[in-house]
């Protein structure tokens, strides 16, 4: 937010009392008489003075300013009312500038490579994946937005005994199926094999248990290798990592069924990549950087043989990077994958948008990776985000009570469609599935962006989908709302300059002032990589519009002068909705 009396400010409380601090005002509190507010307990104590009676200094000198109509006193805060041409024309008068205000200066620009999705290839990505992709598609957005130089990147999982497990099943019960045949999306007919690998396991393990009663009271995870499907998928696994010939030829099989599925799910999200890498081609990268680390001693061999580090100086335990055997822990791929990553795009910072049960995992890695000297280490991210629960509970992949992202999907584009014939009487638009579609994935990327990242949530598709509350189509319908009356009045009457000294209504003023603050906004939210300080400002704005065009006329306005210039503010709404929202990877629809 910029105005001249702030600059005017700050230089009078440099020269009458030094220090170094920066004046941040804040929209007034609804409650309270005003425009902005200045909280001097914010600078008072580099100033070194008392904030009460330095918040007087600041009015007093305030009300001498040729742009403030009135500024009060209320303990140590200081509420400011501008005069009308000073209020509009350093807020919305400039659409240009008003929209450039969130750009970093040059200096401050930093390459970032931020890596999500990372799905495993032996099920359908569900909406645990849904909220990542949201998460990774809107943060790489909001960084681009503030001018920063960002590269997505994707890590699939496509090997290990997970995607033995499937494969496993796909053997014994599969009966030589295809996509084609079955006329299944690949991904879910390898996530069907999943599902029925863990049902034969579950079998057996209570075979198990029933035949030896010392097993009875041992988990089933810890009977995997007792039990011959288990021992089974193990062997695979061994085969796979030794390119037996035939166990490859599955594996890339049902790989490439899923990996097509998943273009497809990324498709329909608008999800894409700079680069992906597959964990077949990285899980060994690490070996060499750990013996390297062993001849300089930053690694040690135990007694058994496997390779560890002491983490200690970072108040971690011990970690094993090699078993004893030589082969690598889920730490050691990740750290040549790392190396590599950076090797391939030098970038400044990277961030990981992983959910907080791997805390811990990101953790070793840094430290080790510190470790080991890398001076890029001192700038790697995770960026935690909780899990997502439906109203009837958690999900579980192994037992088939997730929320495929396809079927969600399908679902939301439905509830939208339903929800748009409801609202045009009969007159159905051509575009509908077009709408459909624009209105049910923004439902979903809203509903999910719009709490903090680390916040574990309750998805409820209804909800999310209501036209009214804070939603995604509540926005989106702002947008189409604003996009009507501007095509009602066309493009000639709207060639005509706005005349700002005709607004001054409250509602009037509160959108120019929410509309100065979009900069800071996004700003915020690419520092603090927090996608709901975007979302919950679109709330906001959209709000304060939905009262504007409650209580004033805008397309019957008393004057034609009056009409276009309010439609002037209407229109610097809707950019700001759109770009907000396109910003969040959300459609902005011209109409609903």
């Amino acid at each position: 937010m910029t105005f001249e009396f702030i600059n005017d400010l700050q230089a009078f409380l440099k020269r009458s009392a030094g220090g170094d601090f920066e004046i941040v005002p804040e929209i007034c509190p609804p409650e309270m008489t005003g425009d902005v507010t200045i909280n001097c307990f914010r600078f008072a104590k580099p100033l070194r003075r008392n904030p009460v009676e330095l918040a007087i200094a600041v009015r007093d000198h305030l009300l001498d300013n040729d742009d403030v109509s009135a500024a009060e006193c209320i303990k140590a805060f200081v509420n400011v009312t501008l005069k009308n041409d000073t209020l509009f024309r350093a807020t919305v008068a400039d659409e240009e500038a008003l929209m450039q205000q969130a750009l970093l200066p040059a200096a401050e620009r930093q390459r970032m490579l931020v890596e999500y999705s990372a799905p495993n290839t032996n099920k359908p990505q569900h909406l645990g994946h849904v909220r990542n992709n949201s998460l990774g598609m809107a943060v790489t957005a909001i960084l681009r937005r503030v001018g920063h130089d960002v590269v997505p990147v994707n890590l699939v999982n496509d090997r290990g005994i997970h995607i033995c497990k499937s494969m496993i099943a796909y053997e014994r019960f599969g009966d030589d199926c295809s996509p084609a045949s079955t006329g299944k999306k690949g991904d879910h007919l390898v996530g069907d094999f999943y599902v029925k690998f863990d049902e034969e396991y579950r079998r057996q393990v209570e075979e198990l248990k029933a035949a030896d009663p010392t097993a009875a009271d041992q988990s089933a995870e810890s009977l995997f290798r007792k039990t011959e499907i288990g021992r089974c998928a193990q062997q695979m696994l061994q085969a796979w990592e030794n390119d037996d010939p035939e166990v490859r030829a599955l594996w890339q099989k049902l790989n490439g069924w899923v990996l097509q599925g998943f273009d497809e799910t990324y498709a329909r999200m608008g999800t894409e990549f700079q680069h992906v890498y597959y964990e077949s081609d990285t899980y060994t990268s690490g070996r060499d950087i750990i013996r390297d680390g062993l001849e300089k001693e930053i690694f040690f061999q135990r007694d058994d043989g496997a390779t560890a580090i002491d983490l200690s100086e970072f108040k971690l335990d011990t970690k094993v990077v090699l078993r004893s055997d030589g082969t690598s822990v889920y730490v050691t791929q990740d750290i040549g994958t790392t190396v590599l990553k950076h090797r391939d795009f030098r970038p400044d910072v990277m961030v990981w948008i992983v959910g907080d049960e791997q805390i811990f995992h990101f953790k070793v890695l840094f430290a080790i990776l510190r470790r080991l000297g890398y001076s890029w280490a001192e700038n790697l991210h995770h960026l935690v985000y909780g899990m997502v629960n439906l109203p009837s509970g958690r999900m579980k992949s192994r037992e088939g009570t997730v929320v495929d992202a396809d079927d969600l999907f399908d679902e939301m584009v439905r509830l939208a469609r339903q929800a748009t014939l409801e609202r045009c009487d009969g007159d159905v638009p051509d575009d509908l599935e077009k709408r459909a579609r624009a209105i049910g994935m923004g439902a979903v990327k809203f509903m999910l962006l719009k709490v903090n990242a680390k916040t574990t949530i309750t998805f409820d598709p209804d909800a999310s989908i209501k036209f009214e509350g804070d939603t995604g189509p509540y926005v989106q319908y702002a947008c189409a709302r604003i996009a009507s009356m501007l095509r009602k009045q066309g493009e000639h009457d709207l060639a005509a300059a706005a005349d700002w000294s005709l607004l001054g209504e409250p509602d009037e003023r509160a959108i120019a002032i929410r509309c100065a603050t979009y900069g800071d906004v996004l700003k915020k939210a690419a520092h603090d990589w927090d996608t709901s300080r975007l979302a919950n400002y679109l709330l906001d704005l959209t709000k304060e519009f939905s009262r504007f065009y409650k209580n004033h006329s805008v397309l019957s306005a008393a004057t034609p002068e009056l009409r276009r210039t309010r439609l002037e503010l209407c229109r610097r709404v809707r950019r700001i909705l759109a770009d907000g929202l396109n910003t969040l990877a959300i459609d902005a629809p011209e109409a609903m």
